[in-house]
């Protein structure tokens, strides 16, 4: 007994010599018990290496059941962790929003709108608001991409702002 005090874990030929011993062991046991599903070899390797980052604290004696306890402990959070994958994969999203019926109503016809005075823009303020607007592309690589200054990219966004603020209620952008 006192042997198992002095003697470290952490010591090279003790780990191998406990690594040769148990990894079979531990990776059939894990397999006979819980099946192919939750990687018995994986759960056993990562056994030994919880062993080896705690060789300081396990006493050889107790190797063993540290190796199991370890491991038994990971497949069981796996499966855990795969009982609330399922549980989540299993609800259907909503299908109904807590918006009335008015209010979606009027946001399909200020989107109608929005389009039609899209439709009134000239082609380059267009382009250049949507790029800026939607895109989120900074003036100078709207320039760059239209092959213009980028004091033309800026008079061709805040024209097509000041056109739509016109055409819209309570039109504003961010």
């Amino acid at each position: 007994m006192t042997k198992d005090l002095h003697e470290n874990v952490c010591e090279e030929h003790i780990y191998k010599s406990l690594y040769n011993k148990y990894a079979k062991e531990l990776h059939d046991y894990l397999y006979y018990k819980y099946g192919e599903q939750s990687n018995p070899g994986d759960k056993a390797q990562d056994a030994f290496i919880k062993l080896w980052e705690n060789c300081r604290k396990v006493l050889f004696s107790k190797a063993r059941g540290f190796l199991y306890k370890v491991a038994n402990n990971m497949v069981l959070n796996d499966i855990k962790h795969q009982k609330v994958v399922l549980r989540y994969q299993q609800e259907k999203p909503q299908q109904y929003t807590n918006e009335n019926p008015e209010f979606l109503m009027e946001k399909e016809q200020y989107f109608k709108k929005y389009q039609q005075a899209l439709t009134k823009l000239s082609e380059e303020q267009r382009v250049a608001f949507m790029l800026n607007k939607v895109e989120g592309k900074k003036h100078e690589e709207i320039a760059e991409q239209l092959g213009v200054t980028r004091k033309v990219v800026e008079y061709r966004i805040y024209s097509a702002f000041t056109l739509l603020k016109t055409e819209l209620d309570n039109f504003k952008i961010k």
